[in-house]
């Protein structure tokens, strides 16, 4: 495709969801309002992130394949020159799926609120904040100067406060609190970081900055200590690295939905995204020193969300649903996380394709969960499985089928998405990069290897608990009479047990929103290569100094 479509498309891709959130605050066109203005809204934000997505799988099929590896669809438009900050844009093999899994989630979650809206303040607000969410992260993939993804970086945490604390269930205020300060401190930290790269070496450039005979030959062993620390613990925050982790789980549990989806798929992935496509290239001898620690904190994670998952998921522990899934993400992102911090291109290709893999099976996790709830009334797991299962197989078959295959996908089951990145994390592990002590992660990697069988302990559990259950008794246990007596007869006289409380199967709007999402898990699981042949060559010049 031609260069220049190529670069408008990324720029719609940015710019669109920013004005289409300006117009959803705008009164409706009479004769598009359907049966109310709530409704044109939430139609509204079904076609503008349709369009978004339309334009993503349009750059995606115009991408050069052939070269992942080189910055395509670029704009660099100086911004403020006294400071050298420029609107600098672009994709290559890393950054365009991510971008593609955003424009898909977000599209799927508008088009589950148009028929399932969640209860609180009017549609605008909701559709705004939804469009205005997915822009901060499209643009944070996209940009390519290190104060735009500041700005980037930041843009997706009010939409995403907003989302909790007004379309949130149980002490939704108090985890939308906790979300805010957690990541505003991160980020405050973060930005002393990028401020001490961009002073030292003079240009906020990513692409410069990441080639060894451009500014970066100017960072000092000592400043690159200093701003990996910085900007680590910011993008460990959002990463979700153990132990500033605790924010996730309580704002997942309040979250709607769509916002747990969306927090879920793409926004954790931002901090990821953030050690591979800053860290490692532009700070090598700082990300080589501090990646010990990294690694020792992602697998103590990797263990720590399994077992808290256990402690969730046995009977009497009063375990939440929702919260088993989002511990269960800090298992997951502590192997994107190995995989990083192993500074090998098997480890980082494998995070990679585990960012992908994990946005698409827990996206769609959340949102069984979150359908779960509108029909049992609760996630809680006791309730749900009460004394004999909640039994979906019995009475939502396709329901549960479902679940059991998000449930499967997610435990890493060869075949399926979930396998490809965890594996690869692992064998990254196994070998790390030279000057790393092998002997350290070889013990990193068998914590995460003993954490896929924590992590198939306690999925098969929640299928076992909520998917299958027992069979209520058809008739009530009667004491033994003799034969010929007055009360024969009674006895044998068979009472019928309540009947089973009718659980609606799959709708049409949930087999729109879920099917892409069960479908790429599977492709994704069958043939790798997609990914892995986008973003190795990125990996390899990336992890190469630019070469």
């Amino acid at each position: 495709m031609n260069p220049t479509a190529l670069q408008y498309l990324l720029a719609a891709v940015v710019v669109l969801p920013l004005l289409g959130a300006a117009g959803a605050l705008l009164p409706a066109p009479p004769g598009l309002k359907g049966r109310g203005p709530g409704q044109a809204v939430l139609r509204h934000g079904v076609t503008v992130t349709g369009a978004v997505l339309a334009a993503a799988l349009a750059l995606a099929a115009g991408f050069d394949h052939d070269h992942p590896a080189r910055m395509q669809a670029t704009t660099d438009i100086s911004w403020i020159p006294a400071l050298d900050i420029r609107i600098h844009l672009g994709v290559d093999g890393i950054s365009l799926p991510l971008v593609v899994l955003t424009a898909l989630l977000t599209f799927l979650c508008a088009l589950y609120s148009y028929f399932h809206m969640p209860k609180g303040p009017s549609p605008k607000a909701f559709v705004a904040l939804l469009l205005t969410l997915e822009a901060g992260t499209l643009a944070s993939f996209a940009v390519l100067d290190l104060m735009l993804f500041f700005l980037a970086f930041e843009m997706v945490l009010i939409p995403m406060y907003f989302l909790i604390a007004r379309w949130g269930g149980a002490e939704k205020q108090a985890a939308a609190w906790k979300f805010i300060l957690y990541t505003l401190l991160g980020s405050v930290v973060m930005l002393l970081g990028l401020l001490l790269i961009g002073v030292k070496s003079g240009t906020f450039d990513m692409v410069a900055l990441a080639t060894d005979n451009g500014p970066k030959a100017q960072l000092s062993h000592t400043v690159q200590l200093l701003a990996v620390l910085a900007i680590g613990i910011g993008l460990a925050v959002k990463s979700p690295l153990w132990p500033l982790h605790s924010w996730l789980p309580d704002a997942h549990t309040a979250a709607p939905t769509v916002g747990s989806v969306l927090l879920a798929g793409v926004l954790l992935k931002m901090g990821t995204y953030g050690f591979v496509r800053i860290a490692l290239p532009i700070t090598p001898e700082g990300m080589h020193t501090f990646a010990p620690y990294l690694a020792a904190l992602a697998a103590i994670g990797i263990i720590y969300g399994s077992l808290a998952c256990l402690a969730l998921v046995r009977k009497g522990a009063g375990g939440d649903l929702k919260r088993l899934i989002a511990y269960s993400s800090v298992g997951h992102m502590g192997f994107v996380l190995l995989g990083i911090a192993s500074m090998t291109p098997t480890g980082v290709n494998g995070a990679l394709f585990a960012n992908i893999a994990h946005g698409l099976i827990t996206g769609l996790l959340f949102f069984l969960v979150g359908a779960l709830k509108d029909r049992y009334g609760s996630t809680d797991l006791d309730t749900l499985a009460g004394s004999t299962g909640a039994a979906l197989y019995g009475k939502a078959p396709r329901f549960g089928g479902l679940l059991a295959f998000g449930a499967v996908a997610s435990l890493g089951i060869p075949g399926l998405a979930g396998f490809w990145g965890e594996m690869l994390a692992m064998f990254g592990a196994f070998r790390p990069a030279a000057g790393l002590s092998r002997p350290a992660f070889l013990t990193f990697m068998a914590l995460a290897g003993l954490g896929t069988l924590l992590t198939a302990a306690y999925l098969l559990l929640v299928v076992r608990r909520v998917c299958m259950g027992g069979t209520p008794a058809a008739v009530e246990a009667v004491p033994a009479v003799e034969e010929g007596t007055a009360t024969a007869a009674e006895a044998a006289t068979v009472v019928p047990a309540a009947p089973a409380p009718v659980v609606p199967d799959l709708a049409r709007y949930e087999y729109a929103a879920w099917t892409p999402l069960a479908v790429l898990t599977v492709l994704a699981g069958l043939w790798p290569a997609a990914l892995l042949g986008l973003s190795d060559p990125a990996v390899q010049q990336l992890l190469g100094g630019g070469k």
